[in-house]
């Protein structure tokens, strides 16, 4: 027997004998089990799956099976024992007249977490008074998971919501609203749907990033076999340890250069721009704006950073704030969900604005996803993310359209986020050429 099924039939043992009262059992494992997560994640048959990579890589979470689901945030809090995290995230546009069918959010208390953080590893179940049904999700575990496979579907077709042409036309239309004073910044996206020559798994793509792109949130939420949500995100919505938040903008961006010295080329143009740093100092504006009624004292980075991804660069200002004593996650998500980074400003204008004139839904892109404690939490924005179902991958990337934006310089933009996780498919997908 494994080290890890005997960690997993030592655990069953251990909720079998807790006492009343008791809602979380931690068992510790004493040597790293040599598994990757995301495979351990496909090769279990429990439905909901969440995988969680922080920023830093310092933790890995794998939550499984649900003792209690959500379709708000606020009612999580009245369940939540000691050290219980509450996994999932809220949608863009769930629940609205033009989405009515995706959910406004999906929160769980897993049944089930197979968490590293550092160099520990450790299995932990909740339990309720019905032992029975987390114990039933521990008896199905599989102990051991077959390496996923490789990415080996090839691209058949390639459409994007808006078209180049229409593309065009919106990014005029904002412009318009800009110089009449109806807005500073809408952010526009755009949908690109491919069709494969054979399935793929969430799971692959998660797996394929996760060792591609670096300095990421990796995340995949899966509610049924069929439909998964998946991302690889550089931006943080909040972290919050007690009543100390940490948030930041991430805005502005340009590609990456062939080369060293073209890179450095890029990179001292962006942050030299006066259009990307304006569009920046709006975001830093908007969430200290958002934040100040929650807040003893904030403090915001003076100078911005450079941000350097696989595919793109990205300017970013890191944002502190001391919380006033009981804010909880209910009210950060909605002081901070939607960010000007992927609505716009004024934020009702905006997120109006994109409602009336996007041809898609966005769902859970430009949501956030994550998780809450009583003691922290933390989410990321579900942003260099993708839809993933049977045949089709759905990918979505957007751009802030503020004064000084041309419209072919902002669709490039879209093609060099979307190749975050494009390119893991294809590298030399024609992302130009379909319309």
């Amino acid at each position: 027997m494994s080290q890890f099924h005997q960690a997993i039939a030592e655990l069953i043992e251990r909720v079998k004998s807790a006492k009343d009262g008791q809602v979380r059992v931690v068992q510790v494992l004493e040597e790293n089990p040599n598994i990757a997560f995301i495979d351990w994640l496909e090769a279990q048959p429990i439905f909901p799956k969440f995988y969680w990579q922080s920023r830093d890589t310092r933790e890995e979470v794998v939550a499984l099976g649900q003792l209690y689901t959500f379709s708000e945030l606020a009612p999580a809090y009245t369940i939540l024992g000691t050290d219980q995290r509450i996994w999932g995230g809220r949608s863009f546009d769930g629940n609205t007249e033009k989405n009515i069918r995706c959910m406004p959010s999906f929160f769980f208390l897993p049944q089930v977490e197979f968490i590293r953080f550092d160099d520990s590893w450790a299995l932990a179940a909740n339990i309720t008074r019905e032992k029975q049904r987390t114990l039933s999700t521990l008896a199905k575990l599989q102990a051991e998971a077959s390496l996923i496979h490789p990415l080996s579907s090839h691209i058949t077709s390639i459409e994007h919501t808006p078209s180049n042409h229409e593309w065009a036309q919106l990014v005029d239309k904002v412009l318009a609203g800009i110089g009449q004073g109806e807005f500073k910044k809408v952010v526009l996206a755009r949908k690109t749907v491919l069709e494969l020559d054979k399935p793929l798994s969430a799971a692959q793509l998660l797996k394929a990033s996760y060792q591609q792109n670096h300095h990421s949130f990796h995340f995949l939420m899966a509610l049924d076999q069929k439909h998964s949500f998946m991302g690889s995100t550089p931006e943080r919505l909040y972290s919050r340890v007690g009543q100390e938040l940490h948030t930041e903008a991430l805005a502005g961006t340009i590609g990456r250069g062939e080369n060293a010295t073209q890179d450095m080329k890029l990179a001292n143009w962006l942050s030299q721009d006066i259009k990307n740093l304006n569009e920046n100092q709006y975001v830093v504006d908007d969430i200290v704006e958002r934040l100040t009624p929650h807040s003893e004292d904030i403090e915001v980075e003076v100078d911005t950073r450079l941000v350097r991804l696989r595919k793109v660069q990205h300017l970013k200002r890191s944002i502190r704030a001391h919380l006033q004593k009981g804010t909880n996650g209910v009210q950060l998500l909605s002081a901070l969900q939607p960010t000007a980074a992927v609505a716009g400003l004024p934020r009702q204008e905006s997120i109006d604005f994109i409602r009336e004139n996007e041809t898609f839904s966005r769902g859970w892109y430009a949501g956030s996803v994550g998780y809450v404690s009583h003691q922290k939490a933390e989410f990321c924005v579900a942003i260099r993310s993708a839809l993933v179902v049977n045949n089709q991958v759905q990918l979505f990337a957007g751009a802030g359209i503020v004064p000084g934006s041309i419209a072919s310089h902002e669709w490039q933009e879209l093609d060099k986020k979307m190749s975050t996780l494009l390119s893991l498919i294809s590298d030399s997908a024609p992302l130009g050429v379909a319309s």
